[in-house]
């Protein structure tokens, strides 16, 4: 079973949930950018939540399923259609073998999340089959996707096989049927036009004059075209250090808030290196980085500081409201299925 792909789109790469546990050894930590859509895509086709999906940039590509299959898109509005009828956002679809995948203008955010259940037919790399297009590494031959690329694709086994069963029954003479339910949308990750991301100051926080402490906190900034997967470069006040010295090289992460010699910040995402010479301003928390991976050039932003123990009890509260939605899910399309 596999998957052609006709026209690659903008950036379409091979992502999981990353690979933790190199980061010493020089190797980024990678994965989605917007780790909650992809658990959620997942979760929708019955695979585990990191299995490797693909991660669609602004254009999408043009694929074509070569055997049936049961898809779930979550994440940006790219006016996703299936044989030219848009393709419902955020639920399972079983699709005919032939059936052409397309994408159209950008409505809302800007990345989205293709599970398939049964995932990628790849062989991980250090634990993860995550493309890091810099190191070419992961993925189908360390790349983004090329027009002519056949990805392998075993097909849903078990709750996925069951539910696709189930919604072949609907397609009366369609190539494609999608289940009549969804998760309720306070339960989908959020596309906020004017996001605010909230952060902990930084370990070199304190070097940066007061004027830059609260222009940082109080003023808006905007996403500039500089911004890929290794970090989005902002614009807005500059922020200056009140003392000029070079810094040693010290330890990154995604989230991270750089600043520059030139005072525009650079917010540090998932391909990140994992050390670096700028100073730390804040970090941005991880329930927030998808937001931050879902903002286009243009769009609009601030940062909103907050205390260590209200970041963990966000972090914690994220990790919760995923877990009981997994359960609930599992519980709900057991009963469905038995209908």
């Amino acid at each position: 079973m596999s998957i052609s792909l006709i026209r690659p789109g903008l950036l379409t790469t091979v992502q999981d949930l990353g690979r933790p546990g190199y980061r010493a050894a020089g190797v980024p930590l990678g994965g989605a950018l917007d780790a909650p859509a992809l658990r959620l895509a997942n979760l929708l086709v019955g695979n585990a939540p990191g299995e490797a999906s693909l991660e669609i940039t602004l254009a999408g590509p043009t694929l074509r399923f070569e055997a049936p299959h049961l898809l779930a898109l979550v994440g940006a509005d790219l006016s996703a259609t299936l044989d030219g009828k848009p393709l419902p956002l955020g639920r399972p679809v079983a699709v005919q073998a032939g059936t052409v995948l397309a994408f159209g203008a950008a409505r809302a955010g800007c990345r989205a999340y293709l599970a398939l259940a049964g995932g990628l037919g790849l062989p991980p790399v250090l634990g993860s089959c995550s493309t890091l297009v810099r190191a070419a590494l992961g993925g189908l031959h360390g790349r983004a996707l090329l027009a002519g690329d056949v990805l392998p694709a075993p097909g849903p086994g078990g709750p996925g096989a069951a539910l696709r069963a189930r919604l072949a029954l609907a397609f009366q003479g369609s190539s494609h049927a999608a289940a009549p339910w969804h998760p309720a949308p306070a339960e989908r990750p959020a596309l906020a036009a004017a996001p605010v991301l909230r952060a902990l100051p930084g370990p070199e926080y304190a070097e940066f004059a007061p004027e830059s402490q609260r222009a940082f906190w109080q003023q808006p900034f905007t996403v500039t075209p500089a911004a890929d997967r290794m970090g989005y470069r902002l614009a807005g006040p500059p922020l200056a250090r009140l003392a000029g010295a070079e810094l040693l090289s010290s330890a990154v992460a995604p989230g991270t808030v750089q600043v520059p010699p030139g005072g525009q910040p650079i917010v540090l995402l998932a391909d990140c290196q994992t050390t670096g010479g700028y100073p730390r301003l804040a970090h941005v928390i991880a329930p927030d980085l998808g937001l931050l991976a879902q903002a286009r050039p243009g769009t609009p932003l601030r940062f909103q500081q907050l205390s260590q123990a209200e970041a963990h009890a966000l972090y914690l509260a994220q990790e919760a409201q995923l877990r009981t939605l997994a359960a609930n899910y599992s519980a709900f399309l057991t009963q469905w299925l038995r209908q």
